[in-house]
C-alpha cells in the first residue's frame, strides 16, 4: 500500500503528456518503473488496485471534455492556483471568463494574462483589468512564475508573504492599487527579482532591510504610500539599482552616508516625507544620476559643492527644506541642467550667474537674504573705504567745501539719470503700444481663420504654461484636426507636405488644429527643398528613409503625423527623450512592458477611464513611426482609427472640420 501511495504522489506531479514508466511481468508479481528510476513491485492482488489509482491520476486533470485536445496542460499545482487566484479577486468586467473550470487553454493562450512554459505559468500580466478582491496566498504555489503585473486595479489586501517563495520571480508590478499592510520581509528572498514597483498603495510600516538581499535589482518603487521610519543603510547594497523612488511617505532620518555606493543610479526622488540631517557627501559619488528630487523634507546644511561635477544631472529640486549658505557656483556649469529649483530654504548670497540666466525668479523665491535673481532682488554694492581725513583737520564736523567743478559734474550726473529714466519710460510705452498692436492684429487673424486662412494662435510644442495642463479630449481633438488636414493635402489637393512638425500646427481659440507652411516645397529650388527637410530631421521628425531617398512621400507625413501624436500622449518633444529621438525612446519603454512610464503625468490621473484610449492611440502612433514606409498606415487609415478610439460627440465649434486653410490661400 505504501508503494501505491508512492506511485499515486509521483504521477500527479507531472501532466498526462510527460508520464513515463515501464511494467514488466515477473515469476514474482508485476515490476512497474517510474520516470525517476523508482521501481515499485506488486504481487497480483496489488495490480488492480494500482490500475484504478492511474485511473484517478487521469480523471482528476483538468483536461478537455472536447475531442480538440491543444496538447499542452497546467500542472495540476499551477491550475489549483489559479482557481485560488480567480476566486479571491472581484471581476467586474469580466475579464477572468476565459478562465474555465477544466482548465483547458490555460497555457496555450486561452485564458486571458495567462502565460505558460511547459505547463507552468510564468506571467500573470492583468494591468488596467478593474479588478478588486485581494491576491491570493496561494501565489507560492506558481514556482515557474518570472512576472506578476496587477498594476493599475482595484485589488486590496495585504501583498502575499507567498511572493517570496518563488525563486524565479524577476518582476512585481503592483502599483496604483489598494494594498495595505506592510511590506513582507519574505520579498527579499527571491533572489531573481529585478523590478519591484508597489508604490501608489496604502502600505504602512518600515522598509524591510530583506530588501538589500535583492542583488539583481535594478528597479525599485514604493512610492506614494504611507511608509515610516528611515531609509535603510543596508539598500546601499544594491549596486544594479538604477531607480529608487520614495518619494510622498512618512519617511524620516538622514539619508544614508553610504548612498554613494550605488553608483548605477540615475533616478533619486526622496520628496515630500521628512527627511532631515544634511546632504552626505557621497551622493557626489552618483556620476550617472540624471534626476535628483529632495522637495519638501526637513534637510539642512550647506549645498555640497561636489554635486556640481555629477554633469549628467538633468533635474535637481531642493525646495522647501533648511538648506543654508550659498548656491555653489559649479551648480552653473552643469551642461546638461534643464529643471533647478531652490526655492523656500534659507539660502544666501549671490545666485551664480548661469543660473539666473537659465532659470526664472520662480526658482529661488523664499531665500530672504538671497540675491541677484531678478531685477527686484539686486545684489548690494559693497562699502567703499571711508577717505582718510583732511591734513589738519581735527573737529568732526568738518568738511570739505565742495568746488564749483565738483558742483557741475554732480549736477551733469543727476541730468544723466533723469534722461535714462526718461528713455525708459518712453521705451515702455512703445513696447506696450507694440504689443496691443500684435494682440489686436492677432484677433483679426484668428476671425479670418475661420474663412480658411491661419488663424494666430499658439502652436503644440509652446503645449502649454507649466501650470496650464491639457486634458485627454482636447488633445485627442488636436491630433484629429491634424490628420484630417494632412488627409485633405493628400487627397483634395494632391500635396505632400513635407516638413510637418509641432510648429506647424496652429490652434485658433478653440483648440481647432490648422496645418501650416505647406505647399511651400513645390516652389523651391531642390536644394532648398532639401534643407527644409534636413531641419525637419534636426527636430526629431524627419522619417529614416529621407537620410537616403531625400524625397518626401505621404508616408514620410504619416511617420511626421507619428511623432506629433506621441508628443501630445508624452507631453515631451522629440529632443527631451533621454538623448535619443521620441520613437526610439517610446518604443524602448514600451518593449520593457513599463508602458505608464510613456503618459504624460497630468493623463495618468484618469487611467482608470481613458486608459484604453490611451493604449489604443499609442500603439496607432507607433504604428505611424514604423521604420518601413511600406508598414505606416496611410492617412486615411490614421484618421478612421482615430475616430473608433474616441468618436465625435458634437461639432467642434468654428471649424468646419477640413482643419487646413484652403489652397487658394
Amino acid at each position: 500500500m505504501e508503494s501505491l501511495l508512492q506511485i499515486f504522489i509521483t504521477f500527479s506531479a507531472y501532466p498526462l503528456h510527460v508520464l513515463k514508466f515501464s511494467m514488466q511481468k515477473g515469476a514474482d508479481g508485476l515490476c512497474i518503473s517510474g520516470k525517476n528510476k523508482d521501481k515499485w513491485k506488486f504481487q497480483s492482488k496489488g495490480l488492480m488496485l494500482f490500475l484504478q489509482l492511474l485511473f484517478c491520476v487521469m480523471i482528476i486533470r483538468p483536461v478537455s471534455s472536447q475531442d480538440g485536445w491543444d496538447g499542452v496542460i497546467v500542472t495540476q499545482a499551477d491550475y489549483q492556483a489559479l482557481q485560488a487566484f480567480k476566486h479571491e479577486l472581484t471581476d467586474p468586467k469580466g475579464f477572468l471568463k476565459s478562465w474555465n473550470d477544466s482548465g483547458y487553454g490555460a497555457c496555450s493562450g486561452g485564458w486571458t494574462g495567462i502565460k505558460c512554459a511547459q505547463g507552468q505559468v510564468i506571467v500573470i500580466q492583468l494591468p488596467w483589468k478593474g479588478l478588486g478582491g485581494r491576491i491570493t496566498e496561494k501565489m507560492g504555489q506558481f514556482q515557474a512564475l518570472r512576472k506578476l503585473s496587477l498594476h493599475d486595479n482595484a485589488i486590496g489586501g495585504p501583498i502575499p508573504v507567498a511572493l517570496g517563495f518563488l525563486p524565479n520571480l524577476r518582476g512585481v508590478q503592483l502599483f496604483s492599487n489598494r494594498l495595505s499592510g506592510s511590506i513582507p520581509p519574505s520579498l527579499g528572498s527571491c533572489p531573481l527579482l529585478q523590478t519591484l514597483d508597489i508604490g501608489n498603495n496604502s502600505l504602512t510600516g518600515l522598509i524591510p532591510d530583506s530588501l538589500a538581499n535583492l542583488t539583481k535589482l535594478y528597479r525599485l518603487n514604493l512610492s506614494f504610500n504611507s511608509l515610516s521610519g528611515s531609509i535603510p543603510d543596508s539598500l546601499t547594497r544594491l549596486s544594479p539599482l538604477i531607480f529608487l523612488a520614495l518619494e510622498h511617505n512618512n519617511l524620516s532620518g538622514p539619508i544614508p552616508d553610504d548612498i554613494g555606493k550605488l553608483s548605477r543610479l540615475t533616478t533619486l526622488d526622496v520628496s515630500y516625507n521628512a527627511i532631515n540631517g544634511s546632504l552626505p557627501l557621497g551622493l557626489s559619488k552618483l556620476e550617472k544620476l540624471s534626476i535628483l528630487n529632495l522637495r519638501d523634507n526637513q534637510i539642512s546644511g550647506n549645498i555640497p559643492i561636489t554635486i556640481g561635477n555629477i554633469s549628467s544631472l538633468r533635474q535637481i529640486d531642493l525646495a522647501h527644506n533648511s538648506f543654508s549658505g550659498g548656491i555653489p557656483a559649479s551648480l552653473g556649469d552643469l551642461p546638461n541642467l534643464e529643471s533647478f529649483n531652490v526655492s523656500y530654504n534659507n539660502l544666501s548670497g549671490p545666485v551664480p550667474v548661469h543660473l539666473s540666466q537659465k532659470f526664472n525668479s520662480s526658482s529661488f523665491v523664499g531665500n530672504l537674504q538671497l540675491c541677484g535673481y531678478s531685477s527686484s532682488t539686486p545684489c548690494p554694492i559693497s562699502p567703499s573705504v571711508n577717505p582718510a581725513p583732511l591734513p589738519g583737520g581735527t573737529s568732526k564736523g568738518r568738511r570739505r567745501k565742495l568746488s564749483a567743478k565738483d558742483i557741475i559734474l554732480i549736477a551733469a550726473g543727476a541730468l544723466l539719470v533723469v534722461l535714462v529714466v526718461l528713455c525708459c519710460i518712453l521705451l515702455c510705452c512703445l513696447i506696450r503700444r507694440k504689443a496691443a498692436s500684435k494682440e489686436k492684429d492677432g484677433q483679426a487673424a484668428a476671425r479670418g481663420g475661420e474663412k480658411g486662412v491661419p488663424p494666430a494662435g499658439g502652436d503644440i510644442e509652446t503645449a502649454r504654461g507649466p501650470d496650464t495642463p491639457i486634458d485627454w479630449p482636447t488633445r485627442m481633438k488636436i491630433a484629429k484636426g491634424m490628420t484630417r488636414g494632412l488627409f485633405y493635402l493628400h487627397t483634395n489637393e494632391n500635396i505632400i507636405h513635407g516638413n510637418l512638425t509641432s510648429s506647424n500646427v496652429l490652434l485658433d481659440e478653440h483648440t481647432n488644429a490648422k496645418i501650416a507652411d505647406f505647399g511651400l516645397s513645390r516652389l523651391m529650388t531642390a536644394a532648398a527643398n532639401s534643407n527644409v527637410i534636413a531641419t525637419a530631421g534636426a527636430l526629431g521628425y524627419r522619417a529614416p528613409e529621407l537620410s537616403k531617398l531625400k524625397k518626401a512621400s505621404t508616408k514620410t507625413d504619416v511617420y511626421s503625423l507619428g511623432v506629433i501624436i506621441l508628443e501630445l500622449l508624452t507631453g515631451k518633444s522629440p529632443g527631451e527623450a533621454n538623448g535619443v529621438d521620441l520613437p526610439q525612446w517610446v518604443a524602448s519603454i514600451v518593449k520593457e512592458e513599463w508602458t505608464n512610464e510613456v503618459f504624460d503625468l497630468e493623463l495618468m490621473k484618469h487611467a482608470t477611464t481613458i486608459g484604453d484610449e490611451l493604449l489604443n492611440t499609442l500603439k496607432l502612433a507607433l504604428h505611424c513611426v514604423d521604420p518601413s514606409p511600406s508598414a505606416r498606415p496611410e492617412v486615411q487609415q490614421v484618421l478612421q482609427q482615430l475616430e473608433e478610439i474616441r468618436p465625435e460627440t458634437a461639432t467642434s465649434s468654428g471649424d468646419d472640420g477640413a482643419a487646413v486653410p484652403s489652397a487658394s490661400d
